[in-house]
């Protein structure tokens, strides 16, 4: 009964949704020497 229910913008899902296929293609040109696991959104790689 007291469940929160987030309002998401169709702009912030589209945001989402370009910067994966963005991520995807990048990956697919210049894929990692080592491969790691998937970062999540808002998370930065660091590269060692």
């Amino acid at each position: 009964m007291g469940d929160i229910v987030r309002f998401v913008p169709k702009s912030e899902l589209e945001r989402a949704r370009l910067i994966r296929e963005a991520r995807a293609i990048y990956d697919s040109i210049f894929p990692s020497a080592v491969p790691d696991r998937a970062t999540q959104d808002g998370e930065e790689r660091v590269k060692t």
